[in-house]
């Protein structure tokens, strides 16, 4: 599936092809604190599929607990996270941030990860008062 991506000013903007069964949701303590929110929701690119229509993304290389780093991608006017890839010059595959994607609605994850540091009030929000705008 071809997905369409930009930030939220629009200096970023891209597309690539992807596998709509790849969509997850991360509950790592470091997507919650890069996400400002309680999980992110990614999916996999081939990298050869990735195309850059406009703007230069700015690269921050963030070293897990593990020790492995990845290099995440964020638009340097408006501070939108794009994706993220292994530090390689030439990684192979991106982690494309579903939020980026025009096609969202059509992305719904399929598997969770690192649910150890999931917010343990998640399994509740159906039942939160809920208003349709602000």
């Amino acid at each position: 599936m071809k997905v369409h991506g930009q930030c939220h000013c629009g200096d970023i903007r891209f597309e690539a092809e992807v596998d709509p069964a790849n969509a997850r949701i991360c509950h790592c303590t470091d997507c919650q604190t890069m996400s400002g929110s309680a999980f992110r929701t990614g999916i996999s690119a081939p990298a050869e599929t990735l195309r850059m229509i406009s703007g230069t993304p700015v690269r921050y290389i963030k070293t897990a607990d593990s020790g492995i780093q990845r290099a995440h991608m964020f638009c340097g006017r408006c501070g939108s996270p794009v994706f993220s890839s292994a530090i390689d010059e030439n990684p192979t595959r991106y982690q494309l941030r579903i939020g980026m994607l025009k096609e969202r609605h059509e992305l719904v994850p399929k598997a969770q990860i690192w649910t150890k540091s999931e917010q343990h009030w998640l399994g509740e929000i159906a039942d939160f008062p809920a208003t349709e705008t602000q």
